[in-house]
């Protein structure tokens, strides 16, 4: 369980734990390695989107994530703040933007 702002939020130990892991986006916050591992079972689960954030992948894992077939979405790249890489949590709100969606 994680509390933000008073509200608890469930958590899973894995993403086989998922209840819904085809109506499930995943953030993978690990190194490039791990990442890895992540992405195959996200992918054997149906995990439709993957969302990794800087220093979580290489060019061998983007290459795993960017197949074709593997996502339906994967988010990635570069950011708006100095070298540290597009991250959801500080870009989201423009992406959306961007894509016409907020």
């Amino acid at each position: 369980m994680v509390t933000v702002r008073g509200v608890d939020y469930a958590t899973v130990a894995s993403l086989s734990a998922l209840p819904s892991p085809r109506q499930t986006a995943v953030s993978i916050i690990t190194p490039p390695a791990v990442t890895r591992a992540v992405l195959d079972e996200a992918k054997k689960l149906g995990v439709p989107a993957v969302w990794m954030q800087p220093g979580s992948f290489d060019d061998a894992v983007l290459d795993v994530a960017l197949a074709e077939g593997a996502f339906e979405t994967v988010v990635y790249g570069n950011g708006g703040r100095g070298e540290e890489g597009w991250c959801v949590l500080v870009d989201g709100d423009k992406a959306l933007k961007d894509a016409g969606k907020l």
